[in-house]
C-alpha cells in the first residue's frame, strides 16, 4: 500500500491571532494543513456564518467542527436532547456551507459516570441505546442531505457512561446504517479505554471517518507516553486519508508546543 501523506489540523483556540486569517497564517507556517473549528452552544456557530464564509474565500481550510456545548444528543432531559440535536444540525449545515466534511460530537460529556456515586444511571442501557440511535439517525439523515458526515466520538469512562470504546460506537453506527455517520476517534480517550488502540483502529476501519490527537496525558503529542508509531501505523494500514486534528491542552511554551506537533507526528508516522 502506498503511504498516504499525513495531513494535520489544529483547533482554532490553540492558535495565536485575532482572526481566522491570522490563525491560518500561523498554522501554515507551523506545518498544519487545516484548522478545526469549535462549535459553541446557543447556535453560536451559525452566528459566525459571514466570518467563516469570508475565511473560506480567503483560502482557510476548515474541514471539521468539534462541538463545544454543555449538553449533547444523549442528554437525559428531553428538551436538552432536542436542543442538542437542533444545534448539531445547524453545525452540520454551516460546515457544509464552508466546504467542510463534517462535525464531531460525543454522546454526552460530564453527564454521568458509573465510576462515582450513585453508580446507576437513570436510564437503562436499552433506553440509552434507543435514545442514541434516534439521535444519530436524525443527525445522519440531515448530514446526508447536506453532503457531510456526523462523527461520533467515544469518550473515556470518566466523561461519558454510554460510548467509551470504538466497538460501542461502531455497533451504533452499523445499526443506524447511514454512510453519513462515522466514528471520530481520539487518541487520548483510546489510550484509556482500548486494550490495544492500534488493533481497535484496524477492527473498525470501515466506520472511522475522523481523528483527533493528543497524548496520554491530554497534552500535545510528544508530551506523554502514547505509542505513536503503532497508532499512526494502524491508520496508515487502513488507508486513513483524513486529517489528524490537534485537540489538547498545552505544556511548556504554548506557541512552541503547537509548532512542535506536525513535525513530531510526521517523524512518528514515518
Amino acid at each position: 500500500m502506498l503511504k498516504t501523506a499525513l495531513k494535520t489540523a489544529v483547533q482554532e483556540q490553540l492558535l495565536p491571532g485575532d482572526t481566522l486569517r491570522a490563525k491560518w497564517d500561523f498554522a501554515q507556517q507551523a506545518g498544519y494543513d487545516a484548522i478545526e473549528l469549535r462549535g459553541k452552544g446557543d447556535f453560536h456557530f451559525a452566528s459566525r456564518r459571514e466570518e467563516l464564509r469570508q475565511a473560506h474565500k480567503d483560502g482557510v481550510v476548515m474541514p471539521t467542527v468539534c462541538v463545544d456545548m454543555l449538553h449533547f444528543l444523549g442528554a437525559f432531559d428531553d428538551d436538552l436532547r432536542r436542543d442538542a440535536v437542533a444545534q448539531m444540525k445547524s453545525q452540520l449545515t454551516v460546515i457544509a456551507e464552508v466546504g467542510g466534511v463534517g462535525a464531531q460530537t460525543p454522546a454526552s460529556y460530564g453527564m454521568f459516570s458509573r465510576r462515582l456515586p450513585p453508580f446507576t444511571p437513570p436510564r437503562t442501557e436499552e433506553e440509552d441505546r434507543e435514545v442514541l440511535l434516534a439521535g444519530l439517525t436524525e443527525l445522519g439523515e440531515h448530514a446526508r442531505r447536506e453532503g457531510v458526515t456526523l462523527f461520533l466520538e467515544p469518550l473515556n469512562r470518566y466523561e461519558d457512561h454510554m460510548v467509551n470504546r470504538l466497538d460501542q460506537a461502531a455497533d451504533l453506527i452499523r445499526a443506524v446504517g447511514l454512510d453519513s455517520v462515522r466514528i471520530g476517534i481520539d487518541s487520548y480517550h483510546m489510550n484509556i479505554e482500548e486494550t490495544d488502540p492500534a488493533a481497535a483502529i484496524v477492527a473498525h476501519a470501515d466506520v472511522i471517518g475522523h481523528a483527533q490527537v493528543s497524548d496520554s496525558n491530554r497534552f500535545q503529542p510528544g508530551a506523554g507516553h502514547l505509542d505513536w508509531p503503532a497508532w499512526l501505523g494502524a491508520l496508515h494500514t487502513v488507508g486513513y486519508d483524513g486529517h489528524l486534528a490537534l485537540e489538547c491542552r498545552l505544556t511548556g511554551d504554548p506557541v512552541q508546543a503547537v509548532r512542535s506537533v506536525p513535525a513530531f507526528l510526521k517523524r512518528s508516522g514515518a
